[in-house]
């Protein structure tokens, strides 16, 4: 299975108390480069989150946007402050005492006072909140991956064709090249007849000028290698996995084979299937940038 770097997920764990939302998307990168927005309130849970994420994603620059909701106000408790009211009352008893007035305090006076009854927020429970968060991210991250997936498997079938063109551009070279030394064979023999008129030619002469302008010319290395590299993609991509660092190197491997069969031609065919070859070549690195 190939995947693409590129994806979307996306998820809600939902309670009668929460609403957790997760987001993911990501572009093409070298490595992986996992940023994480959310509230405060959940930074304790970023290393598992990371964790988790890992064992879904290899490559690309991944973007985790999560939102958190509160539904009830269960979680908000009241909270009586006895030592602070004992204070107060004392504290009536007193400028009762010193001021001669009477003391007509009550319990509905004496909560009113600052402090005494405060709202708070009672603490969360973090189990609970981790196992909504955790369902959250794995079912985002599952359809991200999907996503990824279906993407990959165009991706796929786009690079198979383009490298069957690659080898077509291959067999032509392959087919040419003999061609050509031929040609300039006659091409020779015409010139050495034309300059020495009705004089002998000498065979041997034109067989080694032949046998070095072969040489010169000659790329067989290079299809063999070029076709190999080909081949050996196209086994990658059908294999599947996180391949797109080594597609990248074997697509480095064909250019520079494709670069030097195009600096020996002196042939305009092979030297248009070449720049179409480098053209086809180009593309499929083009392509492979985007893989995982």
């Amino acid at each position: 299975m190939i995947n693409s770097m590129t994806g979307f997920g996306r998820y809600e764990s939902i309670t009668e108390e929460y609403r957790i939302s997760v987001e993911i998307k990501a572009v093409n990168h070298r490595y992986l480069d996992l940023g994480i927005k959310m509230p405060k309130k959940l930074n304790g849970f970023e290393a598992a989150m990371r964790t988790l994420l890992k064992d879904y994603i290899q490559r690309g620059k991944v973007d985790v946007f999560i939102t958190y909701e509160s539904y009830t106000e269960a979680n908000l408790g009241l909270r009586y402050n006895s030592v602070l009211a004992g204070e107060y009352v004392e504290a009536f008893r007193k400028m009762s005492e010193q001021f001669g007035i009477p003391n007509d305090l009550t319990a509905s006076v004496l909560a009113r006072c600052p402090e005494v009854l405060s709202m708070e927020q009672e603490p969360e429970d973090e189990t609970q909140m981790w196992e909504l968060l955790k369902e959250a991210l794995s079912k985002a991250a599952e359809r991200f991956v999907e996503s990824r997936r279906l993407e990959g498997e165009h991706l796929k079938a786009d690079l198979l064709c383009k490298l069957d063109q690659v080898l077509s551009f291959v067999e032509f070279v392959e087919t040419r090249s003999p061609g050509v030394v031929e040609e300039y064979r006659r091409r020779l023999e015409d010139k050495v007849r034309e300059l020495l008129e009705s004089s002998a030619i000498d065979d041997s002469r034109i067989a080694a000028e032949v046998t070095i302008f072969a040489d010169k010319i000659c790329v067989d290395e290079e299809t063999v290698r070029l076709r190999s590299h080909a081949e050996g993609m196209k086994k990658e991509l059908l294999t599947g996995g996180a391949v797109g660092r080594k597609l990248d190197f074997i697509a480095q491997e064909m250019n520079r084979e494709a670069n030097t069969i195009l600096s020996k031609s002196n042939d305009r065919e092979v030297t248009d299937h070449a720049i179409l070859l480098k053209t086809e070549i180009e593309k499929i690195r083009e392509q492979i940038q985007n893989i995982e």
